[in-house]
């Protein structure tokens, strides 16, 4: 979850609160791997149009395994059933996280 450094006073337990809460429980379930709740996490974000956290998301999945040919193909295949609208929002996220990182110009 992104926070911006002029709203780091309000609300600032969010983050752990999601970390605990998400990270710390459902990630560590046995019966997928973090591969599959990798690509099943950015299913739902795109359906969400969830831009911050698709960017983190696209990291956690390149470190789960899954190559950046995959995330594309996520995203196309988003298109057909979140829209065009989502699909382009998670690219636009894969795209500043990929340059953030230096993986793309």
């Amino acid at each position: 979850m992104a926070q911006d450094s002029a709203g780091a006073a309000f609300a600032p337990e969010t983050g752990a609160i999601a970390f605990e809460n998400i990270f710390a429980r459902l990630w560590v379930r046995p019966g997928l791997d973090q591969r599959a709740r990798s690509l099943l996490t950015l299913g739902i974000l795109i359906g969400l149009r969830a831009e911050d956290e698709l960017q983190i998301h696209m990291m956690v999945a390149l470190a789960n395994g899954v190559t950046m040919q995959e995330l594309e193909e996520v995203v196309y295949h988003a298109s057909g059933y979140a829209g065009f609208p989502a699909a382009n929002v998670a690219r636009r996220a894969a795209v500043a996280a990929f340059r953030k990182e230096g993986l793309i110009d």
